[in-house]
């Protein structure tokens, strides 16, 4: 299956979400109670409270919000990267939705690791809560198995293994690939956001992200690593 697959037809991509507020105290009353509501059911321990877990708002999508959406692809020897990234998320996403719907002609496939989980079902999610239509390359509603414009790097490590969770991080470390966590991980994320208002930090974390899934999918098919040179930074 990826020997058939035109690279310069994938848009591989990463995003970053953060809490929809800085802290729990500043949610109005309606999410406050709902908020509390959810972290007595994610809580793992009796001193996890609505205040200490709402670090962790911004991997849920009712929670949460984009801040930065990182896209790469490939175009002849290079592999050129885009970031979308904006404190109005309304922005951020009419802009990104602008480039799908650009390229949205037969072939072509999205790629994200635990897209399928995470990435996607995020996206349209947070466009429907920013009255955004959802673009047909993200759009699977009504689709068949076959008809998917998904690709995701997880699941194919898996192989089948569905119980099985593999981050970016250990795979590429596992095969080889500079890692993307040299600065900041996903769990660093809302603290640079919201305490050190450093946007574009988090810009390059996500584009260090993109990369590594595109050198992912390149080590799958059997080919030779990205160079330094061969990576453009589209402003």
């Amino acid at each position: 299956m990826l020997d058939n697959i035109n690279l310069e037809r994938i848009l591989f991509l990463d995003i970053e979400t953060v809490s929809a507020c800085k802290t729990f105290g500043d949610l109005d009353d309606t999410f406050r109670k709902l908020w509390t509501h959810k972290a007595e059911r994610i809580k793992q321990n009796d001193s996890d409270t609505p205040e200490s877990l709402y670090e962790r708002a911004g991997i849920y999508a009712e929670f949460g919000k984009v801040v930065c959406i990182s896209t790469g692809f490939f175009n002849n020897e290079q592999f050129r990267i885009k970031s979308f990234a904006n404190h109005d998320e309304k922005i951020l996403l009419l802009d990104f939705v602008e480039m799908l719907n650009k390229l949205n002609k037969p072939g072509q496939v999205l790629c994200a690791h635990n897209g399928k989980e995470f990435d996607f079902p995020y996206l349209c999610r947070r466009m429907i809560v920013n009255e955004i239509k959802i673009p047909a390359l993200l759009n699977m509603s009504g689709r068949k198995p076959w008809e998917t414009t998904y690709l995701d790097t997880m699941e194919l490590w898996k192989f089948g293994d569905y119980k099985n969770f593999t981050s970016l991080d250990l795979l590429s470390a596992l095969l080889g690939i500079p890692s993307p966590k040299d600065d900041i991980d996903g769990s660093e994320v809302s603290k640079v956001y919201w305490q050190d208002n450093n946007l574009q930090r988090i810009v390059t974390y996500c584009q260090k992200d993109v990369l590594t899934i595109a050198q992912l999918l390149l080590r799958f098919q059997g080919k030779p690593l990205l160079k330094k040179n061969q990576i453009v930074t589209i402003e």
